[in-house]
């Protein structure tokens, strides 16, 4: 998990990276507001720690910036203030949760897990074989390596594996991902097939998505696995 905390105490800062990092984690970090959204803006980013009282913009500020851009990231604030009041505004603002500092490494675990199994719901992943679709952060994996795909060719996945071995039409996928009448005669789905298949197709195994002539093409899990949303 790469873990972005937005702390201006140094101290706070190296112990939470010794900490992540013998639990296999990645930690990246800014020391002010400004800093900390352009880092947060990066979907790499799997969960924020954002201190309350930061140089320039302080945290709801910096909480505001994220939640218009990326409102599926879990954001745990931490605050050194232990008043009723502070703990709600920072809840009000969009923050996922809070710990007050000083604080337990293991509680902060604890809440980082409930917090991540909060923000993979039911119906959140498309998956087929070691094929995973993350609908909410619009992330896609095979073998554990993450595929980059473009907001089309993802839309196109994710219409294919909700449609497993069906034959979709090339106007049923038209108008489902390109979301109006598109000219039937057009290339451009067949460009777009092209492209997923060079992402998630494994060399010397059969395509992900089989071409059915004359009618369009069909998504084809391994035979041992089933999509599931």
């Amino acid at each position: 998990m790469k873990i972005l905390v937005i702390e201006d105490e140094a101290p706070i800062v190296r112990a939470l990276e010794r900490g992540f990092a013998a639990h296999g984690d990645l930690v990246v970090s800014a020391d002010n507001g400004e800093d900390g959204i352009a880092l947060a803006m990066d979907r790499t980013v799997d969960f924020v720690l954002l201190d309350i009282s930061l140089p320039g913009r302080d945290g709801h500020q910096v909480l505001a910036r994220i939640r218009a851009v990326r409102p599926e990231v879990p954001v745990l604030m931490l605050t050194a203030r232990d008043d009723l009041e502070n703990k709600v505004s920072a809840l009000n603002a969009g923050a996922d949760d809070y710990v007050t500092k000083p604080f337990a490494f293991e509680e902060l675990l604890a809440r980082m897990g409930a917090l991540g199994r909060r923000a993979e719901p039911t119906g959140s992943q498309l998956e087929a074989g070691d094929l995973r679709v993350n609908l909410l952060s619009h992330r896609v994996w095979r073998g554990g390596k993450e595929i980059e795909l473009s907001s089309r060719e993802f839309a196109l996945l994710e219409f294919l594996m909700r449609n497993p071995r069906q034959v979709l039409s090339r106007q049923q996928i038209l108008s489902a991902v390109w979301d109006y009448a598109f000219d039937p005669g057009s290339n451009v789905l067949n460009v777009y097939v092209r492209y997923l298949r060079s992402k998630i197709d494994r060399s010397g195994e059969p395509s992900l998505i089989s071409t059915v002539r004359g009618v369009g093409y069909r998504f084809d899990p391994p035979a041992d696995s089933q999509s599931s949303s």
